[in-house]
């Protein structure tokens, strides 16, 4: 198959052939080919400024990012073959790391498909599509599941914001079976029921599944915080740990309700509160009230999802800490995590360490976290590796 050529400037190459896989539009030399030659989701090869071919992949003449590569082969193209491989190699991975079928299968860029994610939940798979390349390939993506795994449903929760970058529709669309509201998952020996047709993104975040489990060995015999609790999965396994009390802050009723109906279905409902509260509200209302916690987590939404929103996100999670540290016992744990890919790891620890210069604390980081490995990132793509916690035992002189 011949592939319609999309050629880069002088030099534009170089982040390319070091292993990235995405091409920006200031990078292609419209002069020979006109980006507004292409319809969004075409295939095409792409060059290097004397014609060399670097490999295939998609366009969206549209988007920032208006290329993205599939493969270093020069005509393969995002299909079904290629896709049930690349399916193939995502579970083989998920198998050898997990013994139950609750886990992200495809993490984008991770595991060579840009523009997919596909979660797991036993014989449900919920899929997102954020790229025209991906959306173009959407039935061979629903045949390769079906090779590959054979699931009783499969529903496409298309309503990221990502999708207006590219141009696309907002839909959440039942693609195979009957697709419940909400269903069981397991995560560190603790059940949950998600929301999965009106819940956040694909309904559960797998991404902190390693700093969960950290999380239930510093919870025993504790009082904890949980903040932006969402369905309760730090504060419910902290109580099945053994916390004395849990205490889950979210702004959302739906997802109490949740945290409510999780902490009911572990039989942990005595020791599990919710305060449905602006988070910043509660914290402040809860030292007013001259509340304390042993064990304090912290997992706020993105605060930076663009550069520009930099200087205002680090003040959000600057004033976070502060205020978690006002209400932390002595000798207790501060969990601080950020899932904001432009708040550098650096810069969240930094944060932390003035915010208890302030409050006259010594920080001990005790544990450091990352994403969970079914969340694997590309040592050639910074953006795949976002999310960053730190643990913190924090004494008072």
């Amino acid at each position: 198959m011949l592939l319609a050529p999309l050629r880069l400037k002088k030099n534009e190459d170089r982040r390319l052939r070091a292993g990235h896989l995405w091409v920006f539009s200031n990078e292609v030399d419209v002069g020979r080919t006109p980006l507004d030659a292409f319809e969004p989701g075409d295939a095409v090869s792409v060059e290097d400024s004397r014609g060399k071919i670097i490999g295939s992949g998609y366009v969206n003449p549209h988007s920032l990012i208006c290329a993205r590569l599939i493969s270093r082969a020069p005509q393969r193209v995002l299909g079904a073959a290629l896709l049930t491989q690349r399916l193939t190699h995502a579970l083989a991975l998920r198998t050898r790391l997990f013994d139950k079928p609750y886990y992200r299968l495809v993490f984008g860029e991770g595991d060579g498909l840009p523009g997919l994610v596909v979660d797991r939940y036993g014989a449900t798979v919920v899929v997102q599509i954020t790229t025209a390349g991906m959306e173009r390939a959407k039935t061979e993506i629903l045949s390769a599941l079906h090779n590959v795994l054979n699931p009783d449903v499969i529903l496409l929760r298309n309503d990221s914001t990502m999708r207006a970058l590219e141009g696309l529709p907002s839909y959440v669309e039942t693609a195979h079976g009957t697709a419940a509201e909400c269903l069981l998952l397991e995560e560190n020996g603790v059940c949950f029921e998600a929301p999965l047709l009106h819940g956040q993104k694909t309904g559960w975040f797998y991404d902190h599944r390693i700093n969960r489990a950290l999380t239930q060995h510093h919870a025993r015999g504790g009082r904890v915080l949980d903040v932006f609790s969402y369905l309760g999965a730090f504060g419910v396994q902290a109580a099945v740990a053994g916390a004395s009390e849990v205490l889950c802050i979210d702004a959302s009723e739906q997802a109490l309700e949740f945290v409510r109906r999780n902490a009911a279905l572990n039989q942990v409902t005595s020791r599990v509160g919710t305060l449905k509260a602006d988070a910043f509200d509660a914290l402040k209302s809860l030292h007013d009230d001259g509340a304390t916690f042993d064990l304090i987590v912290l997992d706020p939404p993105a605060f930076i999802k663009r550069k520009k929103d930099h200087a205002q996100g680090l003040q959000a999670y600057r004033r976070l800490n502060q205020m978690a540290l006002a209400l932390l016992a002595p000798d207790g744990i501060l969990v601080s995590a950020s899932c904001s890919y432009h708040l550098e790891r650096a810069a969240l620890l930094n944060v932390m360490l003035q915010v208890g210069r302030e409050h006259d604390c010594t920080l001990q980081i005790i544990a450091q976290g990352h994403q969970g490995p079914d969340h694997p990132v590309h040592p050639a793509i910074p953006e795949t590796d976002y999310l960053k916690a730190f643990f913190a035992h924090v004494s008072r002189d």
